[in-house]
This record gives C-alpha cells, structure tokens and sequence, in this order.
C-alpha cells in the first residue's frame, strides 16, 4: 500500500509539473495537493495508521497529530501545507478565480517538498 501511493503521488506529481509548465495553473494546484496528499497515505500507512476512508480531514489530522505532533517523524513547517493546499485546490475547482502562476509554484513547491520528505521516511 506504501509503495503504490507513493507511486500515485509521484504520478501526481509529474503531472502538476506538466500542468504548470504549460500554463494550466488550475489543474497543476489539483495535481499538487493530490501528490501530498496522497504522500500522506503512503506516510500513515508507514505509521501503521490506516483507514479505508482516506477523507480529506481525516488524513489531515491524523498526519498533523501523529506523524509531526505526536511522533516529530516530519518537521513543524509542513504542518499546514495538507490543508493549504486542499483550500486552494478548492478556489482552482470550484471558485470563477483562476490561480496565478505565482501562487501555483508555491503549491507546487509544498508538494514536491513533502513527497521528499515522505519518500525518504517511507523508502528508507
């Protein structure tokens, strides 16, 4: 299970990249947050944290509570990116706004930064 979202998330993640470097600001927040936050699955379940679910607040929680709180497996500064990134993924899904290229490279940025982090957790 670690290893296939991981995989997804790398898969998510590329495809942000892509979006981005053709100018689909939009579609490369969706991709972002969906890499991390698949990362955060393959993370829990690494834990031993596992629930068929996989809803965005409680992955959310769960990762800020028992991987960075609880346990300081992944540092401070990433505690707010999981939900960060889902409130702008839902201004580029659901809002008339569209995402500038400034606030898409952030959120790309948040993303690569903590599939990093995870898969060097989870691989090691």
């Amino acid at each position: 299970m670690k290893a296939e979202f991981l995989q997804k998330a790398a898969d998510n993640l590329s495809v942000a990249r892509y979006c981005f470097e053709h100018g689909s600001y939009d579609a490369s927040v969706t991709r972002a947050y969906y890499a991390a936050f698949q990362a955060a699955v393959a993370a829990l379940a690494h834990a031993g944290i596992v629930t068929e679910k996989r809803e965005h607040k409680w992955l959310q929680a769960n990762f800020s509570r028992e991987l960075i709180k609880r346990r300081k497996v992944y540092p401070g500064g990433v505690l707010s990116y999981l939900s960060d990134m889902l409130n702008v993924r839902n201004i580029a899904d659901y809002s008339e706004k569209f995402i500038s290229a400034k606030l898409a490279s952030r959120q790309l940025a948040k993303a690569d930064e903590l599939y990093k982090l995870i898969s060097a957790e989870v691989e090691s």
